[in-house]
């Protein structure tokens, strides 16, 4: 099938999506699947209408789809969702073949052919696997394919994933460099409260200030998923924060949203585009411990112009080693800023408040980088939090 090709154009509010070029879509698990009944083949076929609708009008799709785990667990005889991750992995491998034999055949009813592509957070945060995963998807994208992505569960573990696809719809976004984020859940839009208490719409976001007294809830009532609205408004505003606008609907409202209708919740993009491993390391990093700086560092540092040099440092806590991210914080344990570290915990203690100098004549010229550098630096823009200490380094 061929289109005319769409001249690119800003997508400046919902009335664009139309008239985008590429848009990442989302749709959660509590939407194509459940515990008890498995994939939801209608659901998928509907979702499939809409994408193929925007796909025939001109606008290039990649779709992220959650419900791998969730699509494995009726055919492994489970009616709840596991805890542990070697069960996960197990549903996930079983679900995510399953879920890939729905979509095909709900594309391939409107002559789409669709891919899979499953991804881990290291493929977006290393240069080499970040450098073949949009080639991947460039190259499908160009092609006409529909790509399907999803975290790469099997494989994914505790310690370095995405936890829930919102956020990887996120990156995938930035890695593309989408017009537009849509995210589908079971939920029309973002409310000032609980729905059910009488709660109203929020119709548009210009910055994350706008969320400030906003009481938002967690995962839905169909128990499959793993995020909820919390998620999805940490996913909107790492796009917009990067210069690609979101919005949030549900998946019954697909249609509507990407024919550009006043539905959800949309996210106004009010950011500069940066690399993909800052967004990671400022938005899902496990951090491994805290330096704490001295005014000067501080004020220094949070300019996000300047690295961080050992004399500007009075505490090291928590165990890390040599590229490890690592948080930024003040003398009073406020957070604002994280980094990958340039030494592990072992190395720091004794390097505190020494120059440049001091640490090439004590322990020789390859103690003269930086703590932390500048291009391995993101100024917390979210705000501020307060956090206990983790263990002394030592």
């Amino acid at each position: 099938m061929s289109v005319a090709k769409k001249r690119p154009s800003p997508v400046r509010s919902r009335l664009d999506i139309p008239s985008a070029d590429l848009v990442v879509v989302k749709v959660g698990s509590s939407s194509i699947t459940s515990v008890s009944g498995g994939i939801d083949s209608d659901a998928i076929k509907r979702l499939a209408d809409n994408v193929a609708a925007a796909v025939k009008n001109g606008t290039k799709v990649v779709l992220v789809s959650s419900g791998a785990i969730s699509a494995g667990l009726k055919p492994l005889g489970f009616d709840y969702r596991p805890g542990d991750l070697a069960t996960q992995q197990a549903a996930a491998s079983v679900g995510q073949g399953l879920l890939m034999a729905h979509y095909t055949g709900a594309f391939d009813s409107h002559g789409l052919t669709t891919s899979q592509v499953l991804l881990t957070a290291e493929d977006l945060i290393q240069r080499q696997q970040y450098a073949n995963a949009f080639r991947a998807l460039t190259k499908l994208l160009q092609l006409g394919v529909v790509p399907i992505v999803n975290e790469n569960d099997t494989v994914a573990t505790h310690e370095i994933r995405f936890g829930d696809n919102d956020r990887l719809a996120a990156l995938v976004a930035h890695l593309v460099n989408a017009d537009a984020l849509v995210l589908l859940s079971d939920v029309d839009a973002l409310y000032d409260g609980p729905p059910s208490e009488g709660a109203q719409r929020i119709p548009h976001v210009k910055s994350a200030k706008d969320l400030a007294d906003v009481r938002i809830g967690s995962v839905g009532s169909a128990g499959v998923g793993t995020g909820g609205m919390v998620t999805k408004v940490q996913a909107a505003t790492m796009a917009s924060e990067s210069g690609i606008p979101a919005l949030i609907t549900s998946t019954t409202n697909a249609g509507s949203a990407l024919g550009g209708q006043d539905v959800g919740t949309w996210f106004d993009a009010y950011g500069k585009r940066r690399p993909l491993r800052h967004l990671w390391l400022a938005h899902l990093a496990n951090t491994h411990g805290r330096l704490t700086l001295d005014a000067g560092a501080v004020r220094a540092v949070a300019k996000g112009k300047a690295s961080l040099l050992a004399a500007g440092v009075r505490e090291a806590h928590g165990a890390f080693e040599v590229g490890d991210p690592i948080e930024l914080a003040d003398m009073d344990g406020v957070v604002f800023a994280r980094g990958f570290s340039s030494y592990s915990s072992d190395d720091i203690p004794e390097m505190l408040g020494l120059t440049s100098q001091q640490l090439r004549e004590k322990f020789g010229t390859q103690f003269e980088r930086p703590l932390v550098h500048v291009d391995d630096l993101v100024i917390m823009t979210n705000g501020v939090r307060k956090i206990s200490a983790p263990k002394a380094a030592h």
